[in-house]
C-alpha cells in the first residue's frame, strides 16, 4: 500500500481540563473521498497495559488511503495526553466524547463512526449515545469475559441497549470472551448487531498489523450498509 494519505497532529481540550493528543488521517491527493460527511474515530486498547493510539495507526491510515478519514487519539495520561488513566476506563468516555465533538465540529462531519479495540471497545461503547452525531460503532476484540467485566462490566449495558447499529469483530480464540460469552451478551443487545467471527485467531493477533486488511474491509462494508 502506498501512503496515499496525509496526517495532522493536534491537541483536542477535554471536558474535565485534560489536553488529548490527536491524530486525524485523511485521503491524499488523487484518493477519491468516499463519505465526506462521515468520520471515524478509534479508540485505543487499555491504557494501563501500554495501549495508545499508534497501535491503530495501521487501520487508520489504510482507512484514509481508501478514501475516509479516520481519527486516532492517546486518551488521558497516555503518551503526550495529560490526564491520570482511570482502571475501569470511566472518566475516558469523557475523552472519546471530546474528540468526537471536537472532529465533528472542526470538519462538519456531521456523522460519526465510534470503533473501540480490545478495552477501546466498552469504553467507546459507553460513548456511543452520549454522541448525537455517532450513526454506528464497530467493536475489535470486546472483553465480554468473566475476569475482564471485573474492570469493563459497568460499560456493557450501555452499548447492549443503544438502538445504533452495532458490529462486533472477535477471533474464535479470543481469550477474554469466548464465542458463547460474546453470543449470550449480544442476544438481549437492542438494534442492529452484526457479529463477524475470525477463525482459530486470538485477541493480541487480531489487534496486530497482520489483521488490519481484513478489519478495513469490515469496517468499510459496514458503514456502506449504514
Amino acid at each position: 500500500m502506498g501512503e496515499n494519505y496525509s496526517v495532522e497532529s493536534f491537541t483536542v481540550d477535554g471536558s474535565d481540563g485534560v489536553k488529548l493528543r490527536t491524530r486525524v488521517f485523511k485521503p491524499g491527493a488523487g484518493v477519491e473521498g468516499k463519505d465526506e460527511k462521515l468520520g471515524i474515530v478509534m479508540v485505543h486498547p487499555y491504557s494501563i497495559l501500554g495501549g495508545s493510539q499508534g497501535l491503530l495507526k495501521g487501520i487508520a491510515s489504510r482507512l484514509a488511503h481508501c478514501g475516509y478519514i479516520a481519527l486516532t487519539f492517546d486518551m488521558r495520561g497516555v503518551g503526550r495526553s495529560t490526564g491520570r488513566p482511570s482502571l475501569t476506563g470511566s472518566a475516558e468516555v469523557k475523552d472519546v466524547v471530546a474528540v468526537s465533538l471536537w472532529l465533528s465540529r472542526t470538519l462538519s462531519l456531521p456523522r460519526i463512526l465510534l470503533l473501540g479495540s480490545s478495552a477501546g471497545a466498552p469504553i467507546a461503547g459507553s460513548a456511543v449515545d452520549q454522541i448525537e452525531q455517532v450513526i454506528g460503532y464497530v467493536s475489535i476484540g470486546y472483553p465480554f469475559g468473566m475476569t475482564a467485566s471485573i474492570l469493563f462490566g459497568r460499560h456493557h449495558k450501555a452499548i447492549l441497549q443503544s438502538p445504533k447499529p452495532k458490529l462486533f469483530i472477535m477471533g474464535t480464540q479470543d481469550g477474554f470472551t469466548s464465542v458463547k460469552q460474546l453470543r449470550n451478551k449480544l442476544n438481549s443487545a437492542a438494534g442492529r448487531v452484526e457479529t463477524h467471527l475470525i477463525d482459530g485467531v486470538g485477541h493480541f493477533q487480531m489487534e496486530g498489523p497482520a489483521y488490519d486488511a481484513e478489519m478495513v474491509d469490515l469496517i468499510i462494508k459496514f458503514i456502506a450498509s449504514l
